[in-house]
């Protein structure tokens, strides 16, 4: 197969970037077509094959993603992918929306229908805040052209069935589901079986991640509580917190191993399509207190890995804290789920996949 990979945008090393990396792996001399690319930022694909929209003319779009996300459309159409048998493309907008031909089969592996699209009330930054009644005119149009985007896919690989489920919902498509790859062996847990007596919340501090809600109940709990991350409402939730609330900043994967194995439970309060850092958590071996929907659903045990709070208010997160017996869990136990999420599963695993709907639009097409 003459195989290529095609992502949003290379800007950081986050969740979808992770993915797209082990995918890489799978297909080393595939390249890699995006809107923009920081080699800095996302330095990991550095010495790769990477090929940019003419997009990437304009430093500032690197560091100014918003901005970014209304001239993507037009910077994919534009790719020429005639050479290709087959595009397998990582997103959660904006590079679904490739041209083909008819004998080349795209493949979307989709992390997300946009929320800021069609979820505003989860992620409104597509229609609140400065000059909300442009964004909105903006995201009428977006959505417009994402349900035609939608149609330009062959086949459908969801990261996760809440995600399968707003698939079906938004582009009326049905897909297989392949959960995203997780670094387990990066993480361990204590080896003396050593833990803290604090509580661990790793996000970015925005605003659908809920940490508002986490700083809120443990100000009234008043037991410790760790936060690591950055983001644009870490300011206004450290004034907030009281003194039990730490706030450790942007720590690296190697810095945060020490916080995951060591915290009395993980906090996670998002309605997230899979979440990779419970997941990391538990390779620690470190139980869960998750919001019960979205892909914390799928990924954590109840009383066998962790808890679920079911209301996404900050009483019921306190009602949860509050039951939770740290002595009832088995690290080891823990440590074994999380395997199931490890890195070689997902690319042995979407592998599988990919090879499956390729013979399945060839023979197909071949009638």
């Amino acid at each position: 197969m003459n195989i290529t990979l095609v992502h949003d945008w290379l800007t950081n090393m986050a969740g979808a970037e992770r993915v797209l990396f082990e995918v890489k792996k799978i297909y080393p001399d595939a390249p890699i077509y995006t809107s923009v690319f920081d080699p800095v930022g996302a330095k990991e694909f550095a010495k790769f094959d990477i090929k940019t929209s003419y997009l990437n003319n304009w430093p500032f779009f690197k560091s100014k993603r918003e901005l970014l996300i209304p001239y993507t459309p037009l910077a994919f159409e534009s790719f020429d992918f005639s050479k290709y048998d087959v595009v397998v493309s990582s997103t959660s907008f904006p590079s679904k929306g490739i041209i083909t031909k008819p004998n080349t089969v795209h493949i979307c592996y989709c992390h997300t229908p946009s929320r800021y699209l069609w979820e505003p009330q989860v992620d409104p930054r597509a229609s609140k805040g400065f000059l909300s009644g442009l964004r909105k005119k903006v995201a009428h149009k977006n959505r417009i052209w994402d349900i035609a985007a939608a149609e330009r896919v062959d086949y459908y690989i969801a990261n996760s069935h809440y995600v399968a489920k707003r698939i079906k919902k938004f582009y009326h498509r049905d897909s297989v589901v392949v959960y995203p790859p997780v670094d387990v062996e990066k993480f361990s847990p204590d080896k003396n079986g050593k833990t803290g007596d604090y509580f661990l919340f790793v996000s970015r501090l925005v605003g659908y991640k809920r940490c508002d809600l986490v700083i809120d109940a443990f100000n009234k709990l008043g037991l410790p509580l760790k936060v690591i991350g950055r983001g644009p409402e870490k300011e206004a939730l450290a004034k907030k917190a009281n003194k039990n609330i730490e706030f450790l900043g942007f720590l690296s994967d190697d810095e945060i191993k020490k916080y995951y194995c060591e915290a009395k439970a993980f906090i996670f309060a998002a309605e997230e399509d899979f979440g990779i850092v419970p997941v990391e958590a538990m390779a620690s071996g470190r139980p869960v207190i998750a919001y019960g929907i979205g892909g914390a659903a799928e990924t954590i045990v109840p009383g066998v890995t962790g808890e679920f709070f079911t209301e996404q208010t900050t009483d019921s997160l306190i009602a949860a804290v509050k039951a939770f017996d740290p002595k009832k869990y088995d690290t080891t136990k823990i440590r074994k789920h999380a395997e199931k999420f490890s890195s070689e599963r997902f690319r042995n695993e979407f592998k599988t996949t990919i090879d499956k709907l390729v013979s399945s639009y060839t023979n197909t097409n071949s009638k």
